[in-house]
């Protein structure tokens, strides 16, 4: 059973918000680790996470989609298109395996996913994987974990390269912690808004945005960074034919908790979107909690429609933030997409300037110190 630190109700292990409060839920120390789903992070051997936090479920692609078991098959030892040496198995979900792999030339290491067998096999599936490839090799920019090719085994698996990212997932440094702190919430936003930036320039929607995409990722000199992940439900503003036929009319696609009012009404999706639900994260990462009640599931999505958020200073008034901050969360999780920041650069500049404010106030300018203010907000 999952618990919440706030109120003490339990919950069974699927739940992942009090229903009360809205406060994540923690799971028991004593949970067994689990593997990565399709598209999550990829967990390296630093031991930097004990647990990788299990997905919220997401509705179906399609009301045809295969439900076909995984198929066990081993490629540890094999070589890929002969550069790609494969270590280890990292992780499975509900299509496809992960492995670690080696360049043969430059010892570079990879993440290797691969399609099972069974779902290779089916139409659906692949054409979702190939969607997936073609979108994630126009998306190379240090903040997204882009796909770097698309390949296919001599036996017929299909499978996806990409960067190997080690780090922590958001939702655990989160849970972990209970919040981030305001300074370090800003790199962060900064560092997602620049790679959904990209994804943005290029007609793509992320559509999934949750703490579970987003790794925390650790540079050489100890600075932190983050890396959106799992664009395996992006989808271009300019859809064509064959994804018309992979998202059936009326399906939503994505996550509950972080989707915006007009993903929840099914309506056409563009990049403010994933403005909103960038800032239900953002909210979440200073408070630990989500900014709309509810005593169901059901409830906290009808808030999201009619009910305005609750205010960031009332949520955890003893933490102190600046009003501007409060006020730059308010704008980018308007309902109205129209009233809302209209780029993620935006709303990052926007929430930049606004925590800028707390360190510029008399009496409170510790940031300015060693380094400057600026050093401290966005430093790498």
């Amino acid at each position: 059973m999952n618990r919440c630190p706030t109120c003490g109700t339990t919950y069974p292990d699927d739940a992942r918000f009090c229903t009360r409060d809205g406060t994540r839920l923690l799971t028991p120390a004593g949970d067994t680790a689990m593997t990565p789903p399709l598209g999550s992070p990829v967990i390296g051997d630093s031991g930097s996470m004990s647990r990788v936090t299990p997905p919220r479920p997401t509705t179906p692609a399609s009301r045809g989609d295969s439900v076909t078991p995984l198929t066990h098959f081993n490629l540890t030892g094999k070589t890929l298109q002969g550069r790609y040496e494969v270590v280890k198995k990292v992780g499975e979900g509900g299509m496809s395996f992960v492995y670690l792999a080696n360049d043969v030339s430059t010892r570079e290491r990879y993440a290797i996913k691969v399609l099972s067998a069974a779902l290779s096999q089916d139409a659906n599936a692949m054409a979702r994987l190939r969607r997936e490839a073609s979108l994630g090799m126009r998306l190379a920019h240090p903040n997204v974990c882009h796909i770097i090719r698309l390949g296919e085994t001599e036996d017929g698996l299909v499978y996806v390269v990409m960067p190997f990212v080690e780090g922590e997932i958001l939702a655990d440094r989160t849970n972990r912690r209970g919040h981030i702190p305001l300074n370090e919430t800003v790199r962060l936003l900064r560092d997602m808004a620049a790679g959904l930036n990209v994804a943005h320039d290029l007609k793509i929607v992320h559509r999934d945005l949750k703490p579970e995409n987003i790794m925390v990722c650790t540079r050489p000199d100890g600075t932190d960074y983050a890396v959106v992940m799992d664009f395996g439900l992006a989808k271009e503003r300019k859809a064509g034919a064959e994804l018309q036929k992979l998202t059936a009319t009326g399906i939503i696609l994505g996550t509950p908790e972080f989707m915006s009012p007009e993903q929840l009404r099914g309506k056409p999706l563009d990049a403010r979107t994933d403005i909103y639900s960038l800032a239900l994260m953002t909210y979440e990462m200073l408070t630990g909690k989500l900014p709309f009640q509810g005593r169901t599931q059901q409830e906290m999505m009808i808030a999201r429609l009619r009910s305005e958020p609750t205010p960031l200073r009332k949520m955890r008034p003893e933490l102190d933030f600046p009003e501007a901050v409060e006020r730059v969360l308010a704008k980018a999780m308007q309902r109205n997409p129209d009233e809302r920041y209209q780029t993620t650069c935006e709303f990052s500049d926007a929430f930049t300037a606004a925590a800028a404010e707390r360190a510029a106030l008399p009496g409170t300018n510790t940031l300015a110190a060693d380094g400057g203010l600026l050093g401290k907000l966005f430093g790498r």
